[in-house]
C-alpha cells in the first residue's frame, strides 16, 4: 500500500482474490495515542459499557510460532464463557482443505487496515474462565485447553517437534471491549488493550461479508473521518505488540545474572 493506504493494481487483484475465498472481512483501524480521548468523546463511547477480557498467548520465548505464522491464544471474558483459537496467517483460501472449511468453528477471514491486509484461518474452540486460569497458573497442561481438531490443525502447521505443552505462557494482556452502532447503522467494536508497560492500543473494527467489503469500508471511513478520527496515523497490531513485549520479558528472565 502507499502512504495513503491506496491499493496498487496488483494488490487490488490479490485482495479481491483473497476475499472471494474468505468467509468474512474485518476492517480495522488503530487510533493514535493523542487521539484516544477525543475519539471516544466524538463517537459517544462510554467505557462503562465495556467488558473486561484477559488474553493469554502461547509461544516460545523467541517466538518460533510467530515466525511460522501460527498464533495460539486463550481468552477469559468477564461474565461469559472463555474461548481459544489456533490461527494461521497468511493463508491462501484455496489451499485450505475442504473438510476444515466445513468445521463450524473454522473460518477464513481477511483483515484489512490502512497500510495493509492479511488473510488468516482460525480454528476456534470453547473453554471456561476457570480452565484458562488453571493453565495460566501451571495447574493444567496447555494442550487440554484445545479440541482434538485444534490440536491437529496446530500439529500440521507448527514447527516440527514443538508441541503445545512445550510453549511458554505470554500474558496476560488485559483489555476492555465494547460494541456500539452510532450514526453509522452497523456494529463497531472498540478494544482498548492495556499492556503491562503502560502502552495502550485502541482499535476500532467492523465485520462484513466479502461482497460488501468495499462499500462498508467507504461508509465506515466517511463515518470515522466525519467524527474527526485520523486514519492516516501509524497502525499497530495488537498481537504483534503483545508477543514482542512478553518475548522480551521471558528472554530477560532467562538470561544469566551478571557476575558480581
Amino acid at each position: 500500500m502507499s502512504a495513503r493506504g491506496i491499493l496498487s493494481p496488483e494488490q487490488l487483484i490479490e485482495v479481491l482474490g483473497l476475499m472471494r475465498g474468505a468467509d468474512t472481512v474485518e476492517l480495522k483501524v488503530t487510533v493514535g495515542e493523542g487521539q484516544r480521548n477525543g475519539t471516544a468523546a466524538a463517537l459517544g463511547i462510554d467505557a462503562l459499557d465495556g467488558r473486561i477480557r484477559q488474553v493469554f498467548f502461547f509461544d516460545t520465548p523467541d517466538l518460533k510460532l510467530d515466525a511460522a505464522g501460527v498464533v495460539v491464544r486463550a481468552r477469559r471474558i468477564q461474565g461469559d464463557a472463555a474461548d481459544t483459537v489456533v490461527k494461521l496467517r497468511p493463508v491462501e483460501p484455496a489451499d485450505i482443505p475442504k473438510e476444515l472449511r466445513r468445521e463450524p468453528t473454522f473460518g477464513v477471514e481477511v483483515d484489512a487496515m490502512p497500510g495493509g491486509y492479511v488473510c488468516s484461518a482460525s480454528f476456534k474452540g470453547p473453554s471456561t474462565n476457570e480452565e484458562v486460569m488453571r493453565v495460566a497458573l501451571g495447574k493444567r497442561p496447555i494442550r487440554k485447553l484445545f479440541s482434538k481438531g485444534q490440536r491437529a490443525f496446530y500439529a500440521d502447521h507448527a514447527p516440527e517437534g514443538l508441541g503445545l505443552d512445550d510453549l511458554s505462557i505470554l500474558g496476560p494482556i488485559n483489555l476492555v471491549k465494547l460494541k456500539f452502532r452510532g450514526d453509522l447503522g452497523r456494529k463497531i467494536v472498540v478494544e482498548l488493550w492495556l499492556y503491562p508497560d503502560g502502552t495502550r492500543i485502541l482499535e476500532l473494527s467492523t465485520k462484513c461479508a466479502p461482497n460488501e467489503a468495499f462499500q462498508v469500508a467507504a461508509e465506515t471511513r466517511a463515518f470515522l473521518e466525519g467524527n474527526g478520527v485520523d486514519l492516516t496515523g501509524k497502525q499497530q497490531t495488537k498481537t504483534k505488540a503483545a508477543l514482542s513485549y512478553f518475548s522480551r520479558e521471558l528472554q530477560a528472565a532467562a538470561a544469566p545474572a551478571p557476575e558480581s
